[in-house]
């Protein structure tokens, strides 16, 4: 039984190249890129050759670049970092509702401290309105926090105007460009981007490192203090193998990143439109058009999508069901609430995400196997029609009706 992966939304695999490139640094030029002699001299040479290339990926001065753990720990020293170094300036934060945990959680806990924060909805297909927007920001805004493109459903944020909109009002903009990168083209100064985050292993490139890009003149407090790294923002030994991977996998993905994204939305494109055309009661969550290259996400009515995810495993097909930083959750995701789906719908959603590693033929493998998985699901289920879930009878029947037309 083949093993096809198709959760690359979730993690990717390390491109061959980049291991091939990390690999001196574990066993040859191992030396601590602090230390003064040749070894520590070497390692740091590597170091600053990977944030060149971080740097040049987004338009940016190599000396804007901070290396973190992660995309995680970017958005926190990001957000917190900013709005703890700047409270005099005023303390209203702007975010929206379908932000990843790693923003969403952290404005939680400035709410606590103090902070005030909007959470811009956004429409059916995920989008935040840009009027809506600028009717949020006002004088005591600091910081606007909207991300590049949504994790989950893949749609894409309109970050440009946002950025250019909180430029003019004086504020300060942060993206979460964890899923973007490589897969839309961003500039941090023609889009106006003060702050912005990434994390190698979303583009072929090791776990555990991540970037922060700081635009020169913005003051962060660190998060985390000891030998002052990274201009003092980042304390700890910089993991140089790790910073040499980030730096290949982005220069990698750069490279070819038209040729990839074009692959990649052929693909995306054949998964989105099949099953919409062949599986009843299938819907698509996120922007038709105005979503990243590599993702698919669907929701099948009266199956469980914890189900769909293990029967496909069985058959060879890694996919999931949303965020992966969430997919235990019995909870439903917090997008698709946002987005106005129910709790039943959304229960029953799954993710198809790409790379440029997959193939047509793995598509079309997948999509004979779906609709049988699907079909086999409702057929277990005791849930046949909405009338069983004991909702709102008529009304919710054309409501679905509606729905499953305007996305075939």
């Amino acid at each position: 039984m083949a093993k096809i992966y198709f959760d690359n939304s979730a993690t990717t695999q390390v491109d061959p190249e980049v291991v091939k490139e990390m690999l001196p640094y574990f066993t040859e030029k191992y030396g601590n890129a602090s230390s003064l002699h040749a070894f520590g001299r070497e390692a740091y040479i590597a170091m600053e050759s990977a944030r060149e290339k971080v740097a040049k990926a987004i338009g940016a001065s190599s000396k804007d670049i901070i290396f973190t753990s992660g995309g995680t720990e970017s958005d926190n020293l990001a957000i917190q970092g900013y709005v703890n170094a700047n409270k005099d300036k005023g303390k209203h934060i702007i975010t929206c509702m379908v932000e990843h945990h790693a923003v969403l959680n952290t404005c939680q806990f400035l709410e606590k401290e103090g902070f005030r924060v909007t959470y811009l909805p956004v429409d059916a297909e995920g989008m935040v309105s840009v009027e809506e927007f600028k009717k949020a920001i006002t004088k005591e805004t600091i910081l606007v926090t909207i991300m590049a493109a949504n994790n989950e459903i893949g749609t894409i944020e309109p970050f440009r105007e946002i950025g250019a909109i909180t430029r003019e009002h004086g504020a300060v903009f942060h993206t979460d460009a964890v899923q973007a990168i490589t897969k839309v083209p961003i500039d941090v100064n023609k889009d106006n981007i003060d702050l912005l985050a990434l994390t190698a292993h979303k583009f072929h490139g090791p776990k555990g490192v991540g970037a922060l890009y700081v635009r020169k003149g913005v003051r962060l407090k660190a998060q985390v203090y000891g030998g002052g790294h990274e201009r003092g923002l980042r304390s700890s030994t910089e993991n140089v193998p790790g910073i040499v991977g980030l730096g290949k996998a982005i220069e990698m993905g750069m490279a070819k990143m038209d040729e990839n994204v074009e692959k990649m939305k052929a693909m995306r494109d054949k998964l989105i439109e099949t099953p919409l055309a062949s599986i009843s009661y299938s819907y698509l969550n996120g922007h038709r058009t105005k979503r990243l290259c590599n993702n698919a996400h669907y929701r099948f009515d009266f199956i469980e999508g914890e189900s769909l995810i293990l029967q496909l495993d069985m058959k060879g097909f890694a996919a999931s069901t949303g965020s992966a930083c969430s997919t235990k959750s019995l909870e439903p995701s917090h997008v698709l609430t946002a987005l106005g789906i129910r709790q039943e719908q959304s229960h029953g959603s799954l993710r198809v995400s790409l790379s440029r590693m997959n193939t047509m033929d793995e598509v079309k493998q997948f999509l004979e196997v779906l609709p049988v998985v699907v079909a086999q699901l409702r057929e277990m289920s005791p849930i046949k029609t909405w009338d069983d879930y004991s909702l709102r009878g008529e009304d919710h029947h054309e409501e679905e009706e509606e729905c499953h037309t305007a996305n075939e």
